[in-house]
Order: structure tokens, then sequence, then C-alpha cells
């Protein structure tokens, strides 16, 4: 291979020459440095001189050490059991990939403000801790070459590591753009034009607009994003046309012929759609759509057809209960079928003559013999000795220690500590002298040392948790250094501030030269072991809480023993120690076996690993140790930063001690390190991994043995096999194995067993996986203060499947998930801690993040810097990984690596990722030793607070526990027994408000048909009673009207309109005026003309790109002959910027009637008919359809006697209304009912209340009004705006005691909590709660029920949201699960009739079931007014008839869905009362999985997910859901909000949100009822108008 002549160079290596060149002739790159790269490109393509194998594509392999060039050519040639396969794992993840490759998956690119992504760029780059290990995470996958060099030599792949920074991106699926933003996207588009490639954009980011130049036209053609990374060797190439098409953005096909056998996948290549700004594309629905957005959602949904996981069986009770998967055990699974495991004993604990009877009898013995024998020498982080501590030393200085902590602290009388008490010891991890000093002080005075971590700030992560341990110890004492109490955080006068949830505690600092010397008397009583406690060590759990295990002084000295025998320990022996001295195998070997047998212990503090890597194998040859304790992680570090060493000889060490060896990743890391050291030295029955847990202490350890022959325990183990706890040996699928080592044999003294992980501890088969159980002396003895947790851990008794206990002694359990393997060797499968069980099958954490760190790890996030948890989603656990990236690593990149991680994720361990997140370097919380805090890491993600700058869900791949989606049931059709009032058994659902006709009122106004003949009589009768008042912001009186002053202004307008604008009657006339009284007469004038008057909203000045096209769309869509409007109103739209939004030359003739004529009109209209038109009522709906609706003058006057009778209306009235007055009841309320009722009315324009909060109420109480109307915005306004002011209003003498209704006038479902939330807090100010009620109205009929006066309260109802899906209505009780208020929606007025029926049958439908609320009334509407006269469309909105039952009323349809139920009430006339609760608009609601849904339940849920949502909006799109937040707070909350928002739809909803969208305040847009616009807001996001802070794409 070597003497191969020059190979073709790949497309990836031509592409990136190209890229190089450009850079050059950008300038920004030197030639030299261009030279460079150049040749390191193409230097593995040009023949090399022999003995150099052609490596990577872009760089030269060092040579080999010799053993390891055979074991590799071994492995070249496919061949499997000669070798141990640790390094499998890398292998299988890139053929995983590979396979994944040829599958061509289009995953969506989420988008993102351009902010974000400077945010976590270079900026944020402080270097993280290197440590990439961690107590917790042991460094998992420490070794497992990185990405595609399974097969490359260590050395090769390690000077890969440390070189990493300057070589060049290896794999195919990553471009490293070069130069600026422009140049690089030109580069690649020269790259690719150059091999002739074409391929759509594959992943566009919606950033700000600053892709420049080429991109920006949508024809900048981006590398194709493949799954899978460079083999080892180029393919033999056998055309030019070998390269892998881009994937197909715009459809979904699986139609590329692959090949397998070779590696790359061969393809037609083909033109693909390209999508940008250029070319329309169809959408699932096929409505042409030319956006971005809906490209990726098309992306999205092709992605989301590709075959799943089959779907879990499903359950339904009662017909509609939507019960979610339980999972059934598959028939095939692979089950157990070994026998009866039988419990290992270990070789018997030999009792040697001189061992001590206690650990501190041991210390005396050599502190008195042999004074002068060092014990610990600590290292300074340059790596020179900086003390050494004698056993003389170490025994006087102990005494003195134990002396001080009984007698000096308190008084003689009282002191503070005493035998058998707790204290805490604080020492920092480089000063392990102190430590020890303070650890044996405690042993020799009988107090309980509890070691800790050093506090480092007052929120250290999981420092209050070890707070909260200290507290339950009933600690008082803190043991310190001097140093160490100098470092540790101060308040302003100098003394140590309580930690967060830590007792009160004096710090006493063990330093001698702070102690005074105890008296010659004085000599510490030195007892044989006994069952009293010695120590107590911390365990950090899953939830993060942490328990204290005790361990007693008989286990403290029978560990030591046990360690003694099985390591083979003597006196004098040097030891390496880099572990934690606090804790752990680092404590027990370091701190308490060593002394036992007076060796001599070399300290490595973590600080110094840290700066140099090599430390300890630099001290192990420098001091000839024999033994040396290290973690996966010091190994691989070692790797990493080897070379510069030459003079390394690892023959002296006898004893590798591996302490999370136990972790099946550490086997990569054991392997990859003999590999590079037997040739320095290291012998392989040298390593010996070893197994603990702080509950077992050691569980089990390999013995070094002499015999190199005999190889270590190694188990192919299949990944699908153990995640059903069965253990198969690596079957045919090769992919998904994990490959164990053992941890040798049972410790001296023990007894094993294993026993299944829940439930009752029965024996487990040979072949099944379960908790390793030990039974020995040498074991912890109890969480301290917790007997529950301790009898379930420290006292289990194992039991045969007959249910025989197997030993009369208890078991402890070690938390460690394993096996016995033949010969009594021990295997660790993983930790209990570490499980997550994902529909019924478990997976272990570290498993998942070795996957994850096989991905090409070291390119774009950090070794050892990955979190996996699981989030319990809808009664099942999901999987979360979250991973620190590369401060370096682009948007696509890392997007990139996401989408790999899932899939390698997916192949190797059959199991969805339910969330992948990055964070910026250096931001997930650590442990002192810096690991990953975990469950601190979960509580961030759980609470949205840990900022990623990346987030990928997979809810469609994961979530497979759903409903199945209903299918729809026929409804009651005409067949079905119709008897009197009764549908099947129920009675009807219909109601009816008081007959106008029986009504005996003196209502005056009755004998006129026409309001404009109200207005005359009542300017006659009644000529100086004031009808209309209207207010300032200030609360003052703006102007008012008398009825003679509106009846004149009518008649100079009218004569206006005959003159100026020579209309004739029944000619249409759009007013265009802001809230207030000339609006009123303009009406009148209009009526008194005989024209048909239409209320527009003004274009609002700030805003006239956007709210003048409504008005123009109305003016013209109504016909109007003429505008009137105000002089500032009419020069504004005639503006120049009302030219830039509208073309201003097609307005009809404009009046202004600020200067009106002198004279009246000849005589006033008088209309011939009672049905013609009087006005027409538009308004835009929420789904954004322009309706005008036709009001005749019989309507229009029965409206108001309705609203009469209703409110009690008088002209002793005064009634205050806060509405928009242009269309529905806020116009009748505003213009008409007073002219009808004679009460006055205090106008209050809603716009007002944006300057003056308060204004509205002060209104209300100022005029000490009875009645008021508002709308929910201004309701909102108050609540919001005033919330804080109540008392300074009360002293202000605000009181609303007097308010004996208080509408809110709506077209919606009631919104309770905004109105409960209104009446709780003006209740101070003498609101009554049963005062505020709403109306409802709609297109089709502007009023159906409002509250009025008379009439029992409002009820309220809790319903079941499940059933509510179903189109079913069922009661439930309050604050039941699922459980949704409805608040009935007013009284029906007087003279209305309403039903519910079917929409879809339109049959009537039985009381309490859901169905379209269906109206019959004089008032209501006589239909739509529209240009075309497409009425046949809508005409049944207006008249639609039953299907049967009483088929011969004219209904009109109001859309809106709501239910009728008969409730125990009684109204005036004695009847029952029947109330209509109204559950949400057809045309909003949504068809989804076959359900409806009603967004604003959606909405709701989503706005308690997060503090910082202020508001949400949601909305169909091709079947998926669409979520749009608006973000309170900083831009890097964004990403925190999708994993909540996905959460809580699909706990709440079972639905899986399809897109986030979040946005900036104020952008969902909301009309002047306080409405949302979904349909306005949908179109702004497909057209790509919203400006998101971010997008993601849920898979």
């Amino acid at each position: 291979m070597a003497d191969r002549d020059a190979l073709p160079l790949p497309l990836e290596v031509r592409a990136r020459l190209a890229e190089l060149e450009l850079e050059l002739s950008e300038g920004d790159i030197t030639q030299k440095g261009y030279e460079k790269k150049r040749s390191k490109l193409l230097g593995a393509y040009l023949p090399h001189p022999p003995g150099l194998e052609a490596s990577m594509a872009h760089e030269r392999r060092p040579p080999m050490a010799p053993s390891a060039s055979r074991y590799h050519r071994r492995r070249s040639s496919g061949t499997r059991d000669e070798r141990y396969r640790s390094d499998v794992h890398t292998e299988a993840v890139q053929a995983a990939l590979a396979k994944h490759k040829e599958r061509k998956m289009a995953v969506p690119m989420p988008s993102k403000r351009r902010s974000l992504v400077v945010q976590t760029s270079m900026d944020a780059y402080t270097p993280p801790d290197t440590s990439s290990g961690s107590e917790e995470e042991g460094g998992q996958g420490e070794g497992t070459p990185t990405s595609s060099q399974g097969s490359v030599s260590m050395e090769h792949w390690i000077s890969r590591a440390i070189h990493q920074g300057s070589t060049t991106s290896s794999s195919s699926s990553s471009t490293q753009s070069g130069g600026s933003g422009a140049a690089g996207r030109l580069a690649d588009v020269l790259a690719q034009t150059h091999v002739g490639k074409s391929g759509p954009i594959a992943h566009l980011s919606l950033k700000r607009k600053t892709m420049l130049g080429v991109a920006e036209n949508g024809n900048s053609l981006r590398r194709s994003c493949e799954f899978g990374s460079d083999l080892l060797w180029p393919p033999p190439l056998e055309s030019e046309e070998n390269h892998s098409a881009p994937p197909d953005v715009t459809t979904y096909t699986s139609e590329h012929p692959v090949q397998v056998e070779r590696p790359q996948v061969s393809t037609v290549p083909r033109t693909t759609p390209k999508y940008g700004n250029a070319e329309l594309m169809e959408t699932g629905d096929g409505v042409p759509v030319s956006s971005r957005v809906s490209a990726k959602i098309q992306q999205l949904v092709n992605t989301l057809k590709q075959p799943r996981r089959p779907p879990l069986r499903e359950f339904f009770v009662d017909d509609f209960e939507e019960l979610l998967e339980v999972q059934q055990p598959d028939p095939n699974l692979p089950r157990p079928e070994g026998s009866q495991m039988v419990a290992i004993r270990g070789e018997p604990l030999g009792v040697v003559t001189n061992w001590p009877p206690s650990l501190e009898a041991a210390l005396q013995r050599w502190g008195t013999i042999s004074p002068k024998a060092p014990c610990l020498t600590t290292m300074d982080t340059n790596g020179k000795p900086l003390y050494v501590l004698t056993y003389g030393k170490l025994w006087s200085r102990s005494i003195k220690v134990a002396y001080n902590i009984l007698h000096k602290l308190g008084t003689k009388q009282e002191p503070m500590v005493r035998p058998g008490d707790r204290v805490a010891l604080v020492f920092p991890n480089n000063d392990p002298a102190a430590f020890m000093v303070a650890f044996y002080g405690c042993l020799l005075a009988e107090v309980v040392p509890v070691p800790i971590e050093v506090p480092l700030t007052r929120k250290d992560a999981g420092s209050q948790q070890i707070g909260f341990l200290l507290g339950s110890c009933g600690v008082t004492v803190a043991l310190t250094s001097d140093a160490c109490h100098k470092g540790l955080p101060k308040g302003p006068t100098g003394e140590i501030p309580q930690f967060k949830g830590w007792p009160k505690l004096l710090w006493f600092v063990t330093e001698s030269k702070h102690l005074s010397k105890p008296p010659r008397d004085w000599f510490p009583h030195i007892k044989d072991a006994n069952n009293d406690t010695a120590y107590i060590e911390y365990k950090t759990c899953k939830d993060g809480s942490v328990l204290g295990v005790t361990v007693t002084r008989i286990a403290l000295l029978t560990h030591c023993q046990a360690l003694t025998q099985s390591c083979g320990y003597t006196e004098a022996e040097i030891i390496v120690n880099v572990l934690d001295f606090k804790k752990d195998v680092g404590l027990w070997h370091g701190i308490l076996t060593s002394v036992m047998n007076m060796m001599h212990v070399i300290s490595i503090p973590y600080s110094l690993m840290k700066v140099n890597p090599l430390s300890w194998i630099q001290k192990v040859c420098q001091y000839k140790a024999k033994v040396a304790c290290v973690k996966s992680r010091d190994m691989h570090w070692a790797l990493v930063a080897h070379r510069d060493q030459r003079d390394v000889n690892l023959s002296s060490l006898r004893m590798l001690v591996v302490a999370d060896g136990s972790n099946p990743w550490s086997i990569s890391s054991c392997d990859a390190f003999l590999n590079v050291f037997q040739s320095k030295g290291l012998r392989p029955e040298v390593i010996c991994p070893c197994a603990s847990s702080a509950e077992a202490l050691t569980v089990a350890i390999r013995r070094p043995t002499d015999d190199s022959n005999q190889p270590p325990g190694r188990g192919v183990l299949s990944m699908q096999g153990l995640s059903h706890g069965v253990i198969r040996v690596d079957s045919e699928e090769r992919l998904s194995v994990l490959t164990v080592q053992d941890v040798g044999t049972v410790m001296p003294g023990a007894l094993m067993c294993v026993v299944k992980p829940e439930g009752v501890p029965q024996l487990c088969r040979t072949d099944e996986i379960g908790e390793l159980c030990v039974c020995s002396i040498a074991t912890g003895m109890s969480y301290y203060g917790l007997s529950g947790m301790t009898k379930n851990t420290f006292e289990v008794f194992p039991m045969t499947s007959s249910g025989a206990p197997i030993s009369e002694y208890p078991f402890t359990r070690t938390g460690l998930l394993g096996f016995i393997g033949p010969g009594g060797l021990v295997f660790v499968s993983g930790k209990m801690d570490g499980l997550m069980v994902v529909s019924g099958r478990r997976h272990n954490a570290d498993d998942i993040v070795a996957t994850a760190l096989a991905v090409e790890p070291m390119k774009f996030v950090y070794r050892g810097r990955i979190a996996v948890f699981s989030v319990t989603v809808l009664h099942d656990e999901r999987i979360v990984v979250v991973a620190e990236q590369r401060p370096d690593s682009t948007e696509e990149d890392s997007f990139q690596w996401m989408s790999r991680v899932l899939q390698a994720i997916d192949s190797i361990h059959n199991v969805g990722v339910f969330c992948l997140a990055l964070v910026p370097a250096n931001t997930l919380p650590k442990t002192p030793l810096g690991g990953i805090h975990l469950s601190e890491t979960k509580q961030l993600f759980l609470e949205g607070s840990l900022h990623p700058c990346n987030v990928l869900m997979c809810p469609h791949t994961c979530v497979t526990n759903l409903p199945k989606p209903r299918q729809k049931q026929p409804e009651i059709g005409p067949a079905s027994v119709m008897v009197g009032n009764l549908v099947s058994g129920k009675r009807i659902a219909q109601a009816s408000g008081r007959d106008l006709g029986q009504i005996e009122d003196n209502d005056q106004a009755r004998k006129f048909l026409f309001l404009s003949e109200v207005l005359q009589w009542r300017a006659q009768t009644t000529p100086d009673h004031v009808l209309f008042t209207l207010l300032s912001s200030r609360g003052t009186v703006l102007s008012s009207l008398t009825c003679l002053q509106l009846h004149k202004r009518a008649e100079k307008i009218a004569a206006m309109l005959m003159e100026r604008g020579h209309l004739q009657d029944g000619d249409h006339v759009a007013l265009v005026y802001p809230p207030g009284i000339d609006l009123i007469a303009a009406f009148y004038g209009c009526l008194y003309a005989g024209c048909v008057p239409i209320t527009v909203r003004p274009p609002h000045p700030q805003n006239i790109a956007t709210t003048l096209p409504t008005v123009k769309m109305i003016v013209e869509v109504s016909r109007s002959a003429c505008v009137m409007t105000t002089q500032v109103i009419s020069k504004l739209l005639k503006s120049k910027e009302a030219s830039a939004a509208v073309d201003v030359r097609t307005w009809p003739p404009v009046l202004d009637t600020d200067d009106l004529p002198k004279k009246k009109p000849p005589q006033l209209y008088k209309p011939s008919n009672p049905d013609t038109l009087a006005y027409l009522d538009f308004s835009v709906s929420t789904t954004g359809m322009l309706a005008g609706v036709k009001m005749s003058h019989t309507a229009t006057s029965a409206f108001c006697r309705s609203i009469k009778l209703q409110c009690e209306l008088y002209p002793s009235r005064e009634v205050a209304i806060c509405l928009d007055p242009y269309c529905g009841l806020g116009f009748v309320l505003w213009c008409l009912c007073s002219v009808y009722s004679g009460h006055q009315s205090i106008l209050i324009p809603p716009s007002e209340l944006e300057v003056n909060p308060a204004l509205w109420l002060l209104a209300v109480s100022q005029f000490r009004v009875r009645d008021t109307f508002c709308s929910y915005s201004v309701m909102e306004l108050c609540t919001k705006g005033l919330g804080l002011q109540t008392e300074s209003l009360k002293s202000r003498g605000l009181d609303l005691s007097r308010v004996r209704t208080c509408v809110v006038v709506a077209e919606e479902r009631p919104r309770i909590a905004l109105t409960q939330s209104f009446s709780k807090l003006f209740k101070d100010l003498g609101l009554h709660p049963r005062a505020v009620s709403t109306s409802f109205g709609c297109r089709v009929n502007l009023a159906i029920c409002l509250q009025g006066t008379s009439g029992p309260d409002p009820t309220t109802v809790f319903v079941d949201m499940r059933a509510l899906r179903h189109d079913r209505v069922r009661l439930v009780e309050r604050g039941s699960p699922h459980s949704l208020p409805l608040m009935e929606s007013g009284k029906i007025l007087p003279g209305v009739r309403i039903i519910i029926a079917n929409p879809e049958t339109k049959g009537p439908l039985g009381d309490s079931h859901l169905g379209e609320i269906w109206v019959h009334c004089v008032h209501n509407g006589s239909g739509y007014f529209t240009v075309y006269g497409d009425e046949a469309l809508q005409s049944d909105h207006f008249n639609s008839r039953l299907s049967f039952g009483d088929t011969q009323t004219i209904w009109a349809r109001t859309g809106y869905l709501g239910f009728l139920r008969r409730t125990e009430l009684t109204d005036a006339s004695g009847e029952r009362h029947d109330a209509l609760y109204v559950v949400g608009a057809l045309d909003e609601a949504m068809e989804l999985r076959g359900m409806r849904y009603h967004p604003i339940d959606i909405e709701t849920s989503v706005i308690r997910t997060h503090k910082s949502i202020m508001e949400c909006a949601v909305f169909p799109w091709t079947n998926l859901l669409v979520v749009v937040v608006e973000l309170e707070g900083s831009e890097q909350e964004a990403l925190d909000l999708v994993p909540l928002v996905t959460n809580a739809v699909l706990e709440e909803h079972y639905l899986i949100v399809g897109v986030v969208v979040v946005v900036d305040i104020g952008v969902i847009p909301i009309n002047s009822r306080g409405e949302k616009q979904r349909m306005h807001l949908r179109d702004g996001f497909l057209a790509d108008q919203l400006d998101p802070i971010y997008v993601a794409y849920n898979m």
C-alpha cells in the first residue's frame, strides 16, 4: 500500500483546495500558510517514501511501534476474533452512520436570529476545564478513537487530537467556510462547480439577511449534508461521478440505487428543485407558497413521512377516554434462559499475625517505630515535591488535632464536640497532608469526620444539598486548612457567610501553629476496631440529593485488610495517587490502606493534572512506584500528551488500579493505554480495573498476576439483549454491541449475588443482568438518619425463586448493574443511577454518551462534557442529551453533528433521543473535580434556565404512546327516534330568552319603526336631555350632545350629503372617524339623508402601511359612494405616506364634516319599508375574513329594544362605555342604544386608556355608573396597568360599589382567568364579583347573550378537556386532571332562540352535547353584503334548517361551538335557567389527529410553562402544530422555551409540536377586540415576515 502511485483526489480535497485558493486571493491567508496547507492536503495523495502508510486525506502518520502496526495489519484484514474489540464502538457508530447516509435524511435546520448566533461564537469563549471526566461520568469513552479512523493507529489518532486545531475538517459532512461569509460561500460554490455538483440549499438558516451576495439569490449551492464520514482508505473511484447526491429537500424519495458493498453511495446525479426566494413550491396542501419557511416545514413533513418504529399497541376504554399506551411485552423479546445463579464467595480473608487491631493502632505503631518513614508527598502545580509528611509527624499532629477538637472548642463544662459527634472536613484537592492529619485526628478523638468539597461560591452546584447533609448529621464544626480558610468567600465584616442550605458552622483551622500543645499526661484512647461509626462518605444521588453513608470502624479495618490482601500491598511500597483522596478509591487506597501498611503515597493534585496530564506517569518513573491509582480519564489524557516524552519507563509498576474500571467505556482507555505504553515497559497484567460504590466500598478488583499469558475476561454483548436485561453474546448484527471487561473477582471475605433491580430482591438467572449485592463486614452500614432507605439498601435479603432467603446475613445493594461471568469474574454493565427505562427497555446513560462521543467528537463538542439523563414526559422516560459545544464550530457544523448523533443512537441503541441540546463552552454546572453535575443540569433543563445555543427536539420519532387518531363516529341521524323534545333519550338542547311580544313595558320608542324617528321624537319631547358625554384622557368632559344638538347636527350633515355629495337614498357612505361624537352625528346624518352608513376604523397615523389598506378595502368592498371624515383624517388619506400604501387616486369623494353648512335639508328621509338596509356592519374575523353584515331597520330597532329590556335602561340611567365603536355590539352601544332608550352614554375611547389606564374606572366611580361595558383588551390593560396601584386609587376616592353590571363585550369563549383576576384585584375598591360578566355575539347576530340586571348569577362548570376534543361534554369536579373551567356567556337576550346542532349533519343535539350554536331571532343580520355575489357560499350562515325535528324554522349559524345546560337555578319567570357555554369558533378550531382542538387551550398550557412567555398563539400548517411564543427577557432564553413548550403540549394535549417560533413582544397580531389574529400570524410566518429570534423544527 505504501508504494502506490498517486491517488486520484477525492472531491472533498478538491473542494478544500478551491477554498484555499480563494482564501489566498482574498488575502485571508498568507502565501506560506497556503503552501503549507496545500502540501498537507496533497501529502496523502503523492507517492510516499517506503515505510510510511497513506493516512487520512490530510495528514502523514508517524511511524508506528511494531506491535501497533502488527495489530493494525491484523485488524484491516477483517478478522474478528484475534483482537479484543474495544474500539468496536466507534466502528459501529461510523457504520451505522454510513447506513443512514444511504437513506438520506433531510432534517430542517433551526433558524436563529443573528444576534444569537454571534453571542455563542468566539466572544463567549473561555477555554473549558479540560477535565474531560469526573467522578460522575468517569470519563466515559476515554480513548474511543474519534471519527471514522477506527483503524488508525493510536498515535495517529492522538496526534490528530493534539494538532486538531490546525487540521482541516476530515468529514464530508462539514464544510469549513473559509474567509468571510460571502467569500466562504463563494468558495463552496466554486468548489462545487469545480466538481460539477448540483443540489439544493440543504440547510437554509433563516438568519437576518446576513447572507451576502451569492447566497441571497438562492442559488448558492451548499455542500451536501451526508451523514457518515470518510473511510480510512479512499475508495476505488471508478468514475468521477461516484459522489453522493445531496439530500433532496423538497421530496422524500428513496429511489437512489444503493450499492451496499462500496462505502460510498453511488447515485444517479439528478437536479432537484431549488428553493429560495426564486421559485414557488407546493406545500402539503398543494398551496403554492414562495417562502423559505414553508420549504422548511415541507422538509419536516417529508422527514416525518419516513417509516418510523412500529407504533405500540393502544387501548381505549369507554369510547372516548384516551388512555395512553400501556406497554405490552413483546412475546419475541429475548428472555433469560439460564439457571438460577448461585452466590459467589471470595477467597477467605487471611489473618496475618501482625495486622493491627485498628487503623489508629497502625498509625501509633508506625509513628513510634519508624517516625522518619515518608507517609505522603504532595506536589505543587509545577510538579515539584512541595512537602513530605512522615509517619512521625502524622502521628504527633493527629494527636494535637484530637486534643484541640475535644478540649479547645466551647467551654470546659460545655465542650462543643464530644466523642461520636460529626464534624465536617473541608480541604482543597491540593492539600492531602492537612486532610490526612485532620482525618486521623478525628479518628483518634473518636469524632466522626464528614469529608466534603470546598464550597467555592454561595451557589455552587450541589453545595446546597451538601449543606442539608451537614444539617441532618448535626454538624456544628468544620475543620479546614489555613489557605482554604483564607480562600472562602467572606462577608463585609470578614466572617464566612452561611452558605445556602448550610447549618451555622464554627470554622476551625487545623494547622499546627494555630493549635495548643496537649499536656504531657494527655493521650488518646486507642481501642480495637468496633461498631462505632468511623467516618461518613457523602454520595450524590440521581435526583441531586446528597446522602451520607456511614462506615463503622470494623468495616474500615476489614476493608483495608481485604484491599491489602487482594492488591498484595507490602510495607514501604510507593503508590502514586491521582484520585480524589476525600472519598471512594482515592480515600481507601491513598489515606487508609496506605497507613495500615506504612506505604508512601505520592499525591498528584487535580490542578497539576490540568497543567501537565503526564505528571502521574513522570512520578511513577521518578519514584519507581509499584502501584498507581487512576481513572480512565487520566490514562486518556496521558495518551493525548505522551508524545513529548522520550524516557518514559513504566516497568516498575506491578499494579495500575483503574478506579472507574467498571464503567463500560473504560475498556477502550485501558486498551489504548496499553497499546501505546507496552513499548515503554508496561505489562498487560498490571492493569487492574476495580468496581466500587459508596454503599459497598470496593465491590471487586482484578488481582495483579505474574502470569501474563492469562488474558483478562472480555464480553462482547448485544446491546439489544442488554436493553432487555439479558446477556447475549454479540450476535450477527455486529453494530450494536457493548464490550465489557471484567473487574476481577469478589473481595476476600465477601459473598456476592445478582438480584433483580426492581421489586423483590430475587436472584437473577445466570444470563440476566441485575444489581450486584454484597454480603461482607467491609461495606457501609447505613444512610445517616434515613432508616427507611437504609433498610432497602443495606439490609437486603436476596431470595431464590421459591422465596427462601439465601443467607441469614443481610446484603448491601451496590448500585451497580452487571453479572458474574465464567470463573467468578465480575462484569459491570452500568449503574442503577444511569439507568433509563424507555418504553420498557433499559438504556444506560454512559452507553449513550459513548455513542455520542464516537461521532467525531473532537470537532464540535468537548470530550467528557456530555450529560445524558431522562425526563418523564407523557408517562414514559425520554432521553435528553446535553453537550458543551466548541466555540469555533459553526451553526451548520453543530447541527450536522446533532443530526448524526441522533442517527447513531437510533441505530445502535434502537431508541430515539427526545431532545439534544448544545450549550456554550463552560456553562454546564460542574462537580468539584470538573465533571458535569448531572442532576443540576437536569434541573436547569426542566426549569428552562439551561440557555442552550442549539436545540434539536425529536418528539415525532420518540413519542410512540399517543392515543390512536380518532375516526369520526356517525352521529344521530334522522333515523333516530325523536319523541317530543327528546333526541335518543336526551332533552333537546334548546333555549330562549324572554318573549318580546309578551313583555308589557311603557316603552315609548316601540311605536316608531325607525331609529331616525326616535331621535326626532326625543329632540321634540326632551330637547335638553344629554344623551352622550365624551371623556378626554384626563377624565374631563370633552364634549356632550343633547337630543336636540344631535338632531340639528344630523340635519346639517344630511344637507351636506345631498348637496356636496349628490347622493341618492340607498347610497353607501363610509364614516372614517375616531371614536367620539362626530361619528354618532354622521351616522344619524346618513339615516336622515337615506344613505347607508358603514363605520370604519381610521388608519393609525404611525402605522399607515398596515392600517390604511384595510380602510381602503372596506371602502371598496362596501361600494361606498363617498367617505365622510374629519379634516385631519381627510388630509391623512391623501398624504404622501398614504400614497406609498394605497392608490390614493381611487378614493371616492372625501367630505370633511368639520365646517357644516348652516341650512338643513328640505325634508328628512323616511324609509318605505322597515326591512330595508339601515347600516352595514363590517369587521375582520380572527381568521382574517372581511365580512359586511346587512342590518335592516327592523333588526336594528329590535336589537336596541332587546338590550333595553335586558339591562333595564331608562332616560334616568348613565352607562359607561369603553369599547371600539366600529362593529358589533360595541357600535350598537356607542351609537344606537342611547337614542332608543334615552339613557346617557359616557363614552371613553379605549385608546385613551393607554395614556391613563385608570380613566375608565375613575369615570365609572365619578359618574356613579351602575352599568358599564368594556372589551377584554381594556380589562387586561386595567389588570396589568393598575395591579400595584389599588391603594393609591382608593385614596383618590375610587369606589366601584355601585356597579351592578360590568359586561365584557366579546365574540369568543369567556376568558375566565382574566375576569377573575380583574374581580379579585378591584374587590378592595368595592367591585362586587358577581357584577363582572361577559356577553356573546358573532357575525350573524351581534348579541345573543348579555348578563343584564335581573336573573341568576353567571355559572361556571368544569369540563374534561379530553372529552371536548371528541366533541363531547363531560362535567368533572373542579381541580380534576384535564379539567377546563367554562363560564356561562351571560343570559340569552329577549327574543332570541338558540338550538345546538351538529355542524356536519345539521341534526339537533341533546342537552350537554357539544355542537354549533344556531340562533333564531328578529335582530339577526339579514345576510352578508358581498361584492361578487357569491352568497351561495355563505348563505346558509343566515338561513339554515335542521335536517330533522323542527325543519321549518330558519336559523342563523353562528360558527361557534358550545353547549346548553339546564341548571338548578330559576330565572325571573320561575323557569329553570338554561345556561349557554361557548367553547370556541369552528374556524379557529384545529383538526389534529382526528380530534378538535381549540387554540386557546393549547396557548394557555404554553403560557404557563415559563415566566418569560408573555403571549402565545398556535395554528396548524400541513398537519403540523406551529407554536409562536413572545419572549420577554433576553434572547438567550429563547432556546430554553423549545423543550418546555414541546413537553407541556405533549403532557396536556397529547399533541406533538411541529415548529416552535420564538418572537419579540408584540409580534402576535391582536385586533381591537383583543382577539389574536392567528391566520395573519400564520401568513406572516410563512412569508418569513416575523423576524423570529429562533425557529425550531421538531423532528
